[in-house]
């Protein structure tokens, strides 16, 4: 089944220690967003496209995350506020709940989803954990497969696999990445959904014949808008 979905901004840097089952929910200063920059969500991330929008909207871990990314900003608005000191803290209770309740979605969906974000985004990422990674994740982990996708050190395996996902953001990433291999490329190059020819047709892996082909069809597509 397809999936509507906006993905929501990146955490910047490492993330926080989350709870999994039987442990206690972390306070929000703890989770990954908070204490960041003031910069705002982004609109697109609130934006669904049009021609999903008769699909059923699954709650895949780019929409739990990109809520809990909201409520952490609106905490973070609201503590510096004048507000009164009781109605503060009322609210800063009824947040933290929201925010809790969400990081329990994201553990429902990837057993530690933050623990697994935090080793995708560490220096210390291997390609074979990558690979372990997206072997482990639900299709519904969105987010942590798209960070893998554009990692730099997936290996063409990682990306062979991530190709078939039904995310367009993940394939896009894979038809552009430097390490996916000729077969991946190729099978990219013939996606109905989205125009990911293009991309396959600038990476540097594609076979000669085929970025050949795909370049003549740029140029022709190109000189048919310019005669309009």
């Amino acid at each position: 089944m397809s999936v509507r979905q906006a993905p929501p901004e990146r955490p910047e840097g490492g993330v926080g220690t989350i709870a999994t089952a039987g442990q206690k929910s972390p306070s929000a200063n703890s989770l990954p967003g908070r204490r960041r920059s003031k910069e705002p969500m982004r609109r697109s991330d609130l934006v669904q496209h049009s021609e999903m929008a008769k699909e059923p909207l699954v709650r895949t871990s780019q929409i739990v995350f990109g809520e809990r990314q909201h409520l952490l900003r609106v905490l973070d608005s609201m503590e510096g506020s004048d507000l009164a000191i009781g109605k503060q803290q009322q609210e800063r209770r009824l947040l933290e709940e929201l925010i809790h309740a969400r990081t329990r979605e994201l553990n429902v969906i990837n057993t530690a989803w933050d623990e697994k974000i935090g080793l995708v985004l560490s220096a210390e990422a291997k390609p074979e954990m990558l690979e372990k990674l997206v072997k482990q994740a639900p299709a519904t982990d969105f987010y942590l497969l798209r960070l893998i996708s554009e990692h730099p050190k997936a290996n063409a395996k990682t990306l062979s696999k991530l190709a078939r996902h039904t995310y367009g953001a993940i394939r896009e990433n894979v038809a552009r990445h430097p390490n996916a291999d000729a077969q991946t490329l190729t099978w990219l190059s013939k996606d109905k959904s989205q125009p990911l020819w293009y991309l396959v047709a600038f990476n540097p892996n594609t076979p000669s014949v085929l970025q050949r082909r795909l370049r003549d069809r740029l140029k022709r597509l190109g000189e048919s808008q310019a005669s309009k």
